[in-house]
C-alpha cells in the first residue's frame, strides 16, 4: 500500500544526496516559520501596530539600531516586529486555504472516482473550467465583494483563501479521482466488497488511504500559493491594514519608494520572509512526494557480499 513516510527518521534514512539536502532544508525552513509564528509574542520586541514605547514615538525610517534591530518603516512601525508577527498571518491564510480547498476537493474526488456516474462527468467538466480562473484577479474581486473595498483582516484572509480554493479544488479533485479509479479495481478492494464491507468504509479505509500518494506536494504548493496570493493582494493595496494585522505584502508595497532612496531595511525582511517560507514548504513537499513513491526513492548501492568477491577473484 502507498502511504506517506511513517516518520521523519524513516524519511531521512530513505533519502540520500540532493534529496536528503532538500528534505533537511525544507524541514528546517518550515520549522523555523512555524516556531516563529507560535512564539511571535515572545520573539517580537513590539506589537505589530505599535508606534511608540514609553510615550516616545519610534520615528519614521529610522536606521537599524539597538532599539530597532531592522529599523522602522515610513509609517513608524518596527520592521523586525512586523516581520515576525507576519508569520501568524501567513499561518492563518494557509489554514484557511487548505480547509477550503483540500477538504471538498479530496471528498469530491474520492466519491466521483469510486462511484462514477453522470455526476462524475459533470464535475470533471466543472473542474476543467475552473482552471481558467486566474487566482490573483479572482482574489481582488472577492476582496472587494467580501470587505467592500476596505482592507481588513477578515476580508484579506477570506478573499485570498477563497481565490486559492477555487484554483486548487480542481487539482485535489483530479488527483484523488484518478487514484481512486485505479485503486478501486485492486484485489484488496474487491475482497472488501465480497465480505460485505460498506461503501463508505471501503472508500475511507481502503481507497482514500491509497490515493494520497502525491498530496504532500499539492498541499505544500497550496500553502505557497496562499502566501503568495495574500502577499499579492497586500502589494496591490487590497490586503490587510497595518492596524489589523502584520502582512508581508503590504509592508513590501509601502517600502517600494524607500528602495529608490537607498533605504533597504524596510523591503528586505518581508521579502526575504516570503521567499524563505515559500521555498521551505515547496522543498518539503517535493521531498515527501519523492519518498512516498517507491519508484523515486534513491538508496545507496549495497556493498558486495564476501562470497561474490571471492568468486570473482577466483
Amino acid at each position: 500500500m502507498a502511504r506517506f513516510p511513517g516518520s521523519f527518521s524513516s524519511s531521512l534514512s530513505g533519502s540520500v544526496g540532493v534529496q536528503r539536502a532538500m528534505l533537511l532544508a525544507g524541514v528546517a525552513l518550515t520549522a523555523l516559520f512555524l516556531l516563529t509564528a507560535v512564539f511571535a509574542p515572545l520573539l517580537a520586541p513590539y506589537g505589530h501596530a505599535q508606534l511608540n514605547s514609553g510615550h516616545v514615538l519610534f520615528g519614521s525610517q529610522q536606521h537599524p539600531s539597538r532599539a530597532h534591530l531592522l529599523g522602522t518603516t515610513i509609517a513608524g512601525y518596527d520592521v523586525l516586529s512586523r516581520t515576525i508577527w507576519g508569520t501568524r498571518t501567513a499561518v492563518a491564510i494557509i489554514v484557511a486555504a487548505l480547509g477550503l480547498s483540500a477538504v471538498p476537493g479530496i471528498l469530491l474526488g474520492l466519491v466521483c472516482g469510486y462511484l462514477g456516474g453522470p455526476s462524475d462527468r459533470v464535475l470533471v467538466g466543472v473542474a476543467d473550467a475552473m482552471y481558467a480562473f486566474p487566482s490573483l484577479l479572482l482574489a481582488i474581486i472577492m476582496s472587494i465583494v467580501i470587505s467592500g473595498g476596505q482592507s481588513s483582516l477578515v476580508g484579506g484572509l477570506g478573499a485570498a483563501a477563497c481565490a486559492v480554493a477555487v484554483a486548487f479544488v480542481p487539482q485535489y479533485f483530479r488527483v484523488v479521482r484518478a487514484e481512486a479509479v485505479r485503486v478501486k479495481s485492486e484485489p484488496f478492494v474487491e475482497a472488501a466488497r465480497v465480505i460485505g464491507t460498506g461503501t463508505w468504509r471501503i472508500m475511507l479505509r481502503h481507497v482514500l488511504r491509497n490515493s494520497v500518494r502525491t498530496l504532500p506536494l499539492i498541499l505544500t504548493l497550496n500553502a505557497s500559493e496562499a502566501i503568495l496570493t495574500l502577499a499579492g493582494l497586500g502589494f496591490l493595496g487590497f490586503g490587510i491594514e497595518p492596524n489589523a494585522a502584520a502582512e508581508w505584502g503590504y509592508d513590501l508595497n509601502r517600502s517600494v519608494a524607500d528602495v529608490t532612496s537607498g533605504i533597504w531595511w524596510t523591503a528586505v525582511p518581508p521579502g526575504l520572509a516570503i521567499v524563505l517560507t515559500v521555498l521551505g514548504t515547496t522543498l518539503l513537499g517535493e521531498s515527501l512526494t519523492d519518498l512516498a513513491d517507491p519508484r523515486l526513492r534513491r538508496r545507496p548501492a549495497a556493498a558486495p557480499e564476501i562470497g561474490t568477491e571471492v568468486g570473482a577473484d577466483a
